[in-house]
């Protein structure tokens, strides 16, 4: 198949400018030399014209090389006849050909090709039209590659198959994808002879642009006429889908491809069962898995790292392990990431004695394992309680040249804060702060922040941000929330209000954590006014709240008997598009209740339902106890039965109460 670039045997003459029209007197005296045959002075003989077409081929390369000479040269196309005419030499397609392929600009190609349509003996030849097609797409000149095809057809020239592939090609190349598509469906009309490779082109490029509609109608076409896809073209296809999330028509292609008697390759088999593992599809993915072995695809260590780690997002770690175990008796090596993904998802659920012996079995085959996995080992020992075989863990990796990293010292420091050893913490940060190797990070210095709040050690924690984490530039919007939320907590609001306004001096922005806090902290003491004038700031600040902020505020101005107010707030909320969650509805619904406003509790939770909000128990809880306050015992049983059908059990002491209400209503 031609390519839309200049043939390499062409001339490399540079580029010039459309020809001038005026004469060429140079060219007479050369020409002189070849209109003989041979001989010299006064006994040369002259040659006939007829002879020179056919037998004489140095003669018609020379006539070419004069053509082209007078073209590089600037000279104008009706010299060019002047001298044809002295020669007495038809311009065959062996000359035009030939001073095509001398030519490098498409405009003076195209302008020449249009001149030889007049001469004697001219004759269209696929292969003239071929080069300047393809020095058009070099040149980018659609618009006169559309004008040239149109006078090309307008004389009866029908397209050959080659020439449309040239075509097809180049307009693939320049993007042009509108004209990839008409020039295909010209080619199929014309009465081309059509082979399969010109199918699964076409669609191989539908495909690569995503236009699945038209991929399918062409495919269609393509089996009508007895035409199959190639496995490259199937897997191309398959993968696109899966990555567009079109899976519904894979399995179709996979039944197309087992009649055809081929498979899709390793990539797109890949693709598609991590597209059956992310729909939780497990059952098709492991389908798929034995298929691969059976048709000769076989799995490498992606395929099953992918379906071992939908096993342990299921919980189902025996058929992981099992499937981790049959990967490696079929001669699979895991990587570090096929041993990571049964490691990791043994201990997210508690399995860490589980995930360690796999680790020595890991170990016992020679493979490799990073420090994120030790890490994982140590974090879920920590976790359980099991702090030796934690510190096991660590010396095990060194012994295996694994040297802990800043995040092997986070989880014991974040150990040593949640459990209040404040003192070995305080040793471990100066550890890592002497060892030079593992410095802490901003993480390491608000755990240790976080520890000392939590442990009531307010002047301490106060101190260790002066000390350590101004001095090194890690005192971040996420320290100054610790510290406020501290001070909050302690009834300090003085403390925190004073560290919120040298927040701004210090160029750290207050984000919706930070008001939060501090509003939440104001309602607390009593500082109403103040608070919803820390809440206003925020909002000419241009902070969006989230939904805990809203929260805060709906909860305290509904204590304070403020419902008018929490009115506005929550339909701000709606405007600003923060949704509210469960806790938004319950805690509108509780105070409701309070204030025997239980009927418009009941409206608010079909609100709530409507938008897609499931209820829990305290959500009940607070409907039925505000009617039975306001004695609407027969509403408040209509909450029950939905409760029973939805399969929630209410709280015993308020089951009692509606039942001794509604008891004593029948008497």
């Amino acid at each position: 198949m031609f390519l839309a670039k200049r043939p390499p045997w062409s001339s490399q003459i540079s580029r010039f400018c459309i020809l001038p029209f005026h004469a060429v007197p140079w060219i007479v005296l050369w020409t002189r030399r070849v209109r003989y045959s041979g001989g010299s002075g006064d006994n040369a003989t002259p040659v006939a014209s007829g002879r020179l077409s056919k037998l004489f081929w140095p003669a018609r390369m020379h006539v070419a090389d004069v053509i082209g000479r007078v073209l590089e040269r600037g000279q104008s196309l009706d010299s060019v006849e002047l001298e044809l005419e002295r020669l007495h030499v038809d311009l065959d397609p062996f000359v035009v050909n030939r001073v095509l392929r001398s030519i490098s600009d498409s405009e003076m190609a195209v302008r020449f090709y249009w001149w030889a349509e007049s001469r004697p003996g001219f004759d269209h030849t696929q292969f003239a039209i071929a080069y300047v097609v393809s020095l058009l797409f070099v040149d980018s000149n659609f618009f006169l590659l559309s004008e040239f095809l149109e006078r090309v057809r307008s004389q009866g020239v029908a397209l050959h198959r080659s020439l449309y592939r040239i075509l097809l090609s180049g307009y693939v190349r320049a993007g042009k994808f509108d004209s990839v598509i008409h020039t295909f469906d010209e080619m199929v009309t014309s009465g081309c002879r059509e082979f399969g490779v010109d199918y699964n082109r076409f669609i191989g490029v539908l495909v690569k642009n995503c236009c699945f509609d038209l991929v399918e109608k062409y495919y269609s076409v393509a089996l009508d006429k007895g035409f199959c896809l190639t496995s490259f073209t199937y897997s191309r296809w398959i993968s696109a889908l899966c990555q567009s999330e079109r899976i519904e028509l894979v399995e179709r292609l996979l039944a197309d491809m087992d009649k055809f008697g081929c498979f899709p390759d390793i990539w797109a088999c890949n693709i598609y069962v991590d597209c059956l593992c992310k729909h939780n599809r497990l059952h098709d993915a492991l389908k798929t898995l034995e298929n691969m072995w059976i048709r000769g695809t076989n799995p490498d260590v992606v395929t099953y790292t992918t379906v071992v780690g939908c096993l342990c997002d299921n919980k189902q770690f025996a058929e992981a392990v099992e499937l981790w175990e049959e990967m490696v008796r079929r001669g699979l090596k895991p990587d570090i990431v096929a041993c990571g993904v049964l490691i990791f998802g043994l201990c997210k659920s508690d399995k860490v004695d589980e995930a360690f012996e796999l680790a020595l079995r890991m170990l016992s085959l020679n493979l490799e394992l990073n420090v994120c996995i030790y890490n994982a080992l140590i974090s879920g020992f920590l976790r359980s309680g099991s702090i030796n075989k934690a510190f096991k863990i660590i010396s095990v990796m060194r012994t295996n040249g694994c040297e802990p990293d800043v995040v092997t010292y986070n989880i014991r420091l974040n150990h040593y804060c949640n459990t209040g050893m404040i003192k070995e913490a305080e040793k471990l940060i100066e550890e890592m702060e002497m060892s030079g190797i593992v410095n802490p990070d901003r993480y390491s210095y608000n755990q240790m922040l976080k520890g000392l709040c939590k442990a009531h050690q307010l002047d301490r924690a106060f101190g260790f941000v002066s000390d350590h984490m101004e001095v090194g530039g890690f005192c971040d919007i996420v320290s100054c929330n610790i510290l406020i939320d501290a001070f909050c907590k302690a009834k300090k609001v003085s403390s925190a209000l004073k560290l919120f306004k040298e927040m701004g001096y210090k160029g750290i922005q207050a984000d919706a954590v930070t008001y939060g806090t501090l509003i939440n902290g104001l309602y607390g003491v009593g500082y109403y006014y103040l608070a919803e004038e820390i809440f206003e700031q925020m909002l000419k600040a241009r902070v969006v709240p989230n939904v805990n902020l809203y929260n805060i505020m709906l909860h305290n101005l509904c204590k304070a008997g403020q419902f008018e107010q929490a009115q506005k707030i929550f339909l701000q909320m709606i405007q600003k598009e923060v949704s509210p969650d469960i806790i938004t509805f319950n805690t509108l619904i509780y105070w409701l209740g309070k204030c025997s406003r239980a009927i418009e509790a009941i409206d608010l939770f079909r609100d709530m339902t409507a938008r897609g909000i499931e209820p829990d128990s305290l959500t009940f809880r607070y409907l039925i106890s505000g009617l039975l306050e306001e004695g609407k015992a027969t509403q408040a049983y209509e909450v029950w039965e939905y409760m029973l059908e939805n399969g929630i059990i209410l709280d015993r002491d308020v089951s009692d109460r509606l039942i001794s209400m509604f008891k004593s209503n029948n008497k």
